[in-house]
């Protein structure tokens, strides 16, 4: 059985899919890398799956999902700093003015996967790995594969690379330019856009990769489903700029819930036997922004992921069961 690890975008928030992780490596004392087979992410998932297939010097996990819940924790406010937060009202009017282009710059972000990945490669990863992005000058996904930098080095881009295109979403963080031959080039931003649950992606990268395997089994892990609802009597008011937001935050979650249906069709139980987990919190309104790292929203994550931990605690031990098998 090939084993797919998938892990949503939704920035701070991955702070919740960590902690899951987290349990599971403590339940079946092995890391994240020699559990799957291959680990997809996309946006914030993306940075943790490559967190979580980074290795250290002696070609050993760098990290467990632990302490990189943790860096979350103690780093989320070097990506979104909260001099920025605090300016966030000026800086989303100087944005509609056209005066400033993004809300955060890139410096932030960059600074913590350069200490994250150091000079690791795609090819480096210690269990296979696919991150999305999208590029805006072909107007084309990109699909960032360890595989795909193992047969062919000028695909071998810098994991700090990758998890900053695969991340820089529109309106929050730059476009990345890369290099990947003489005179071609590529301009990503953040795969979140069109594929913010990958899990789809990845079964069929995995298909792919393994093609005379005869069953697969995909964990899903969300960040968090809204609770906020919207009224018809607020949405017949609003204006096109109510409109543009509202509708990035309907495709994220649409797609992602598509996704979810997908795959429980395609993989459904066989014989009492579950081929596809999908684990998911509900938010509370005050938790739902991506860019929220004070630490009260922080713990706020962090007391959701153990809640919900609690009460799946039998299906998370049937599923480190059949991890371990």
């Amino acid at each position: 059985m090939i084993k797919i690890l998938s892990i949503d975008g939704g920035g701070i928030k991955g702070l919740i899919p960590a902690l899951i992780l987290a349990e599971i490596e403590k339940r079946t004392q092995k890391p994240v890398a020699d559990l799957f087979d291959l680990v997809a992410g996309a946006s914030t998932g993306g940075i943790l799956a490559l967190g979580l297939v980074t290795p250290d010097e002696n070609n050993n996990p760098a990290y467990k999902a632990e302490e990189i819940a943790r860096l979350y924790e103690l780093k989320g406010q070097f990506a979104f700093p909260k001099a920025f937060r605090a300016l966030s009202f000026v800086l989303k009017n100087l944005q509609k003015l056209g005066i400033i282009s993004e809300k955060y710059p890139k410096k932030f972000l960059y600074k913590v996967f350069e200490d994250l990945y150091n000079s690791n490669k795609l090819s480096d990863a210690l269990a296979e790995v696919l991150i999305p992005a999208y590029d805006i000058e072909k107007r084309k996904v990109f699909f960032f594969n360890s595989k795909k930098a193992k047969e062919n080095p000028i695909y071998d881009f810098l994991m700090k690379d990758v998890a900053y295109a695969g991340s820089a979403a529109p309106t929050y963080f730059d476009p990345l330019k890369l290099n990947i031959a003489d005179s071609d080039y590529l301009v990503l931003v953040d795969g979140g856009v069109y594929a913010n649950n990958p899990a789809l992606c990845a079964l069929a990268e995995a298909k792919k990769m393994y093609p005379d395997a005869k069953d697969f089994l995909v964990i899903s892990l969300g960040t968090g489903n809204p609770s906020k609802t919207w009224l018809y009597e607020d949405a017949k008011k609003w204006k096109r700029s109510d409109w543009t937001r509202k509708v990035l935050d309907i495709s994220g979650h649409g797609v992602a819930d598509t996704v979810d249906y997908q795959l429980g069709c395609l993989l459904p139980d066989i014989n009492g036997q579950k081929r596809y987990y999908r684990f998911n919190v509900i938010l509370n309104p005050n938790n739902e922004a991506i860019d929220n790292a004070s630490p009260q929203n922080l713990g706020a994550l962090r007391a959701l992921a153990e809640q919900f931990i609690y009460e799946n605690d039998e299906t998370i031990n049937n599923l480190c069961k059949t991890l371990t098998e």
